[in-house]
This record gives structure tokens, sequence and C-alpha cells, in this order.
């Protein structure tokens, strides 16, 4: 195998001993500030030196394979049968305190189970989010977005991220679920710690407790509202399954749009293509999000699977049992299929495909679009407060975050609230 690139840290970590892989391979660690700043060179270096299936680490000690070819990934994503999600045998080779365990831990949900397992979650999922009322939903993002600008559109400066964009996204979420903000911000606050990796069992714990008490009120006081829709199909969906099923729903409503929302405005605030041009209506904000779901979507690495069986992909060895991780960044920009136009261009990843493909693909379009449309009529003169070569990134294997997006605009008056 072609050696690692001498730019980057890496480290040795033995395979699984039932693996052909090599037990030597010299691990790029995904969970480092160094790759965080430049995670685009990364994928160039890594396609350069290992082609399509790269060995890497996703926390200290934690071997993993991350596929950065787009033909590769697609094989991978028709597969389930050869790439389950289901992690149980993976997880008893990690420590309880890894603290990337939350985000990949099993959990009775379509998104960490194979076979007729997947298939009654999905379906249950599936319906629930089939449900939402589109024009009802387009109402309430205006409503209160325009809430939001509110709290900050008098002082001429923000932080996009902890004052517009996660309140927001936020609130949304609540709103598809009929979740009350107390109940809320509970959830919101373990879900932060599962993307941030900090303390795996408090964050577990606090976020099934808060999301056991948005059970117990749901079914006292049914609605019309993703949680509901969950309990009333047919699969018939327990106590003990249905918060595993919220948890995925509500971990892919808060942090991604959050994500997706901020890497937009940073694209529309630092690009000459879109700069001053959405709002001139030469380039939409459609435009400017279908760009960002190609270069920098919010979870850029993820899509995770397990294979049952060492398997044999362009004349590399996957180990049974170690994780398959996508790089939807890195396979989106993968030369073989980079160049096409990218406005109004699904063949991206970022949504996935296959079995576990985004079932609230539609949802999200929705909310993040007209979340950056209503900022932008509101603050027409919008900008970037600093230098966009000082906007730094959270680090971490798997999301595509920035620290803070700090704008200014000239001071406004309230809005009227619709």
């Amino acid at each position: 195998m072609p050696s690692q690139p001498h730019s980057r840290t890496a480290e040795v970590i033995p395979a699984v001993s039932s693996s052909p892989y090599d037990p030597d391979s010299i691990r790029i660690p995904l969970y480092t500030e160094e790759f965080a700043a430049d995670p685009h060179r990364a994928y160039r270096e890594m396609r350069g030196a290992h082609g399509a299936l790269v060995p890497v680490a996703l926390a200290p000690g934690v071997p993993a394979t991350l596929v950065v070819g787009y033909d590769a990934a697609r094989r991978i994503l028709n597969d389930p049968d050869r790439f389950p999600a289901d992690p149980r045998i993976w997880q008893r080779t990690v420590a309880p305190d890894c603290p990337i365990l939350p985000m990949l831990e099993w959990r009775p949900c379509a998104i960490r189970s194979a076979g007729p397992e997947h298939t009654r979650y999905r379906q249950a999922t599936v319906a629930a989010v089939a449900g939402v009322d589109m024009f009802a939903l387009r109402a309430t993002v205006e409503r209160l977005a325009i809430a939001q600008v509110n709290t900050f559109c008098a002082d001429g400066t923000a932080d996009l991220i902890q004052q517009y964009a996660f309140p927001l996204a936020f609130a949304v979420v609540n709103v598809l679920f009929g979740c009350p903000p107390e109940i809320g911000s509970r959830i919101a606050d373990g879900m932060a710690k599962i993307f941030e990796g900090d303390d795996a069992d408090q964050a577990n714990a606090m976020l099934g407790q808060a999301l056991l008490d948005l059970v117990t009120l749901k079914r006292n006081e049914p609605g019309t509202d993703i949680t509901t829709r969950l309990m009333e199909h047919p699969a018939a969906l327990d106590d003990d399954e249905m918060i595993p099923q919220l948890v995925s729903l509500y971990g892919s409503g808060i942090e991604p749009q959050q994500n997706l929302i901020v890497n937009t405005m940073r694209l529309i605030l630092t690009d000459d293509r879109f700069a001053g041009n959405v709002l001139g209506g030469s380039q939409s904000t459609r435009a400017a999000l279908d760009e960002v779901l190609f270069t920098d979507p919010p979870l850029s690495n993820y899509c995770v699977s397990y294979p049952r069986h060492p398997v044999l992909i362009d004349d590399v060895w996957l180990p049974a049992h170690q994780p398959v991780v996508i790089s939807m960044a890195g396979c989106n920009n993968d030369p073989a299929i980079s160049g096409a136009d990218r406005a109004d261009n699904s063949s991206h990843l970022s949504w996935s495909i296959g079995v576990h493909a985004c079932p609230a693909r539609s949802v999200a379009y929705l909310v993040v679009q007209d979340a950056i449309d209503q900022l932008l009529d509101a603050l027409p003169e919008i900008e970037l407060a600093v230098p966009a070569g000082e906007l730094t990134w959270r680090p971490g294997p798997f999301h595509r975050a920035l620290t803070r997006l700090p704008v200014r605009f000239p001071p406004a008056p309230p809005l009227r609230l619709p």
C-alpha cells in the first residue's frame, strides 16, 4: 500500500484480527484540527496515496475505512447485504468512553439496523415524515426566522450560528415534533454533547430522559406531529423503540440543518460567484445550497456500515465488523465525476442513497432555503465581519461545522411578525 502523505499526522492501529487488512496500516486521523482546517486537501492527498479506500482513525485507537471514490461509495451504499449498518459486533471492541460511540452505537432504529428490523423502523419513519404539511412548514419557518432576526437586527452585528441558525433549526424541529420548549432545550443539549463527543454516558442519559418525557407527553396528548405519527404507525413502536427513532430524527434535524444554513451563508458571503448575486437575482439561494451539498455538506463523513465478512473492493480488503465510512464530501469531489453544473444537480451523495437515504430531504431543503431567504430579505446588506481566512472549523470526524460566523449589517428595526 502506498505510504501516507508526510503532511498529515498519522497513527498506527492494528486491524481486526480476523481481517486480511494490513495490520500495520498507517491511518489518517479524521478528528484533528488540522483535518478540520482543510479536509479537501486531505481528501486529495488520501486519493493520491490510497485510491478510493483509505485507512483512517475516527478517534484515537478506532480504525475505519474512509471511502473517497464516488463509484465505490455507490456500490457500498446499494449493497446492504454485504454492508449492513448494524454496529453491535464492532461495538464490543470499543471502549465505553470512546468519544464517537454515541454517534455510532447500536440503537433500535432504521439507521442502525439491517434486514426486517430496518424495514419496520424505516417504514414508520418515512410515514411520519411524509405527513409533514409543507405549506404550514413554510409559514412556520417564516414566522420563527423573523422572530429570531428581531433578536439581533438592531445591533448591527451577530454570530449567525448562535443567534440564528441553531435557535431557528431547534425551534423548527420542536414544532415538527410537537415538543414544548422546556423538553426541547434538554434534547438540544444532549444532541450537542453527542455531536461534540462529550461524556457519552451523560449525553445519552440526558437525551434519553428528555425524549422519554416527550413520548410520555404525546401518548397522553397526541397531536398532528411527527412524534404522534410515529406512535400511531402500524409498526406499533413501544417507548424503548420510540426514543431511538426520535434520537435519529432529532439528530438529523438540528445539527446538520444548522450547519447547512451556516455553510451556505458562508458561501454566499465569501464567494464572488454568489456574493451580491443572490440578492441581485442572478444566482438563487438553491444554487448556493446545491453547491454546498457538493463541497461542504453538513455531515461530510458518515453513512457508516460494518461488513459481516472481509470484503474485497477495488483490490482492497475491507475488514469484517470494522466501520466503513462514506465521505460524502470526498466522493462528491472525486475527479472522476466532478466538473458538472451543480445547480439543481442531485448526483451528490449528501442525502445518501439506497435503503438508508435521508427520508426528510424535501423538509430539509425547505427549512434551510427559507431560513436563508428570510435572513437575506430582512438584512440585504449583510456581510462577513472578519476576513474569510479567519473563519475556523470545529474538529470532528463526521461534521463540517464552523465555530462561528460573525456578520455585520446596518442596524434595522424589528420586523413585523406574520
